[in-house]
């Protein structure tokens, strides 16, 4: 079967979803679990966009071995420069330039001609070819330019010496049938075609970013842009878990295969999940809460009966099948360790004690411990902030007839006790409120959402909150059997990031 590359472009276009905001540490850790998931490349971000852009993608440079490691760039020097610097210490460095190629993209953004943005595309990959092997090369707005300026455009990039010419659908305008007929109509008259591989990106306004780029790929497309969940600017780009398992469970019509390592998937989507704030609808495909269950009767005794009646794919395949541990309080740290190693953690010994502190307080309170359980106390640990404050303890008092009311205290990072008490509308609301006093707070809460990370009255409960502060959003994230201390530690975490952020770059604004 023919081999479709995976570009995963989650750290890049996903963190540009509205609200977003990964630091260096967390964007280490996704691009891990890609790895794992063994996608073929990893945009790891914009360099020129920030100072954090540009240090998060060096570091996934020099860590990240298997997956090739690219940096976006516009059509402009520095830009180039700055992703060269960024990736230079990846063992497959890329640099990915564009420039707009549509008449309402050169005429309104950019303001010059056609012959001009030709000339410079021209001018790009030639530079980015002096620094690495592999330049891929995207005429923005791709399915809204003229065609056959398009098939100029991507001739004479690839005697520049681009690899790769992506064909993006940036404002998810196109629709399957007009993506198959561009893509066949760009390699019959593009010169020199044969020497590069064509890609696509394509955008979900209309709900149709992963059947165009199925669509292409049926024409002759050779590699599929995507991310996690399908997250983006806007409402997202093409789906990864969808297009990979939509190649695999149609392998005999598409007759095509990735790398891509299924048991990764699931697990994959969850982390992206709990590092962005951005929850996965129960009704999403391959990877929603929905996408297995089955309320019918009549599809519930089918299932039971032959699987594969209401069922085209195996849940455990993509790593969907939920395994309670034979771990508890006796449990010792060889096993805990060996456990975390199995699914793909290498915490420092630091990190490791704080989990396998709170792996034992979990286990005296709850009888069984999930894989859940495990994956979410460690996917903490490696990812905790400087904390600037840690909780001591949250006292709330509520009730249907009286006033809530939250008494807090809090450690600073030099050992100061700060204490609060507030009422609310709710003991959260109360907690918060005196959070927000004891430190100075002046933020909007514009997300809040909790979550069971398994099953019961017992089970750890998640949740996440987004902050908006000085034109920038934070998220963070807290779990407890309790909700209320839940709640309170996601508020710290997103509290502590922004401080952690001021305090590295008081300057710094997200682009």
């Amino acid at each position: 079967m023919r081999k479709i590359r995976i570009f995963d472009t989650t750290l890049r276009d996903g963190e540009q979803s509205p609200g977003v905001s990964l630091n260096v540490q967390e964007k280490l850790e996704i691009a891990r679990q890609l790895a794992r998931l063994n996608v073929d490349v990893i945009e790891a971000g914009f360099a020129i966009a920030s100072p954090g852009d540009a240090e998060a993608i060096k570091v996934i440079a020099q860590e990240i071995k298997g997956p090739m490691i690219c940096s976006l760039a516009r059509a402009k020097e520095k830009d180039i420069d700055v992703a060269w610097e960024s990736v230079r210490h990846s063992e497959r460095p890329v640099i990915h330039t564009f420039i707009a190629t549509s008449d309402i993209h050169l005429d309104f953004k950019l303001r010059i001609s056609r012959d001009q943005a030709l000339e410079q595309a021209v001018w790009a990959v030639k530079r980015a070819k002096r620094y690495v092997n592999d330049v891929e090369f995207s005429a923005e707005d791709a399915t809204r330019s003229n065609w056959d300026y398009l098939c100029r455009v991507y001739g004479a990039v690839i005697k520049a010496g681009a690899n790769v010419l992506n064909v993006p659908d940036t404002v998810g305008y196109t629709t399957p049938d007009e993506m198959e007929e561009l893509i066949a109509y760009l390699f019959q008259h593009t010169e020199g075609i044969e020497r590069a591989i064509v890609s696509v990106h394509c955008h979900n306004d209309l709900g149709l970013a992963v059947a165009n780029s199925l669509a292409a790929m049926k024409t002759g497309v050779g590699q599929i842009e995507c991310t996690i969940n399908g997250i983006g600017e806007r409402a997202g780009n093409a789906s990864l878990e969808e297009v990979v398992m939509s190649i695999y469970v149609r392998r005999d019509h598409f007759q095509t295969e990735t790398d891509i390592n299924f048991l990764e998937i699931y697990r994959t989507s969850r982390q992206i999940s709990q590092l962005t704030g951005m929850l996965v609808q129960p009704n999403k495909a391959v990877v929603g809460q929905n996408a297995f269950a089955h309320e019918s009767g009549i599809h519930q005794d089918g299932v039971l009966k032959e699987k594969s009646t209401y069922e085209i794919m195996d849940a455990k395949m993509i790593g969907r099948e939920e395994k309670v541990l034979i771990m508890g309080k006796h449990s010792g740290r060889h096993a805990f360790a060996k456990k975390l190693e199995e699914l793909g953690y290498h915490l420092s010994e630091e990190d490791f004690l704080k989990a396998f502190q709170r792996f034992k307080q979990l286990a005296d309170q709850k009888k069984s411990i999930a894989e859940a359980d495990l994956h979410l106390i460690a996917s903490e640990e490696t990812t905790r902030t400087e904390e600037a404050y840690k909780l001591d303890f949250v006292h709330v008092c509520s009730g249907n007839n009286i006033l809530p009311t939250a008494t807090v205290r809090l450690i600073q990072g030099d050992g100061t006790i700060l204490e609060g008490v507030a009422t609310g509308v709710g003991p959260v609301d109360a907690a918060y409120k005196a959070i927000g006093q004891m430190v100075g707070l002046s933020s909007d809460l514009v997300n809040f959402t909790l979550q069971s990370i398994s099953g019961g009255t017992e089970a750890l409960g998640e949740v996440v909150v987004r902050i908006f502060t000085d034109d920038r959003a934070y998220v963070g994230r807290g779990s407890s059997q309790d909700v209320v201390v839940a709640s309170v530690i996601a508020y710290l975490s997103a509290i502590n990031k922004m401080t952690q952020t001021k305090k590295v770059n008081p300057q710094t604004h997200h682009e």
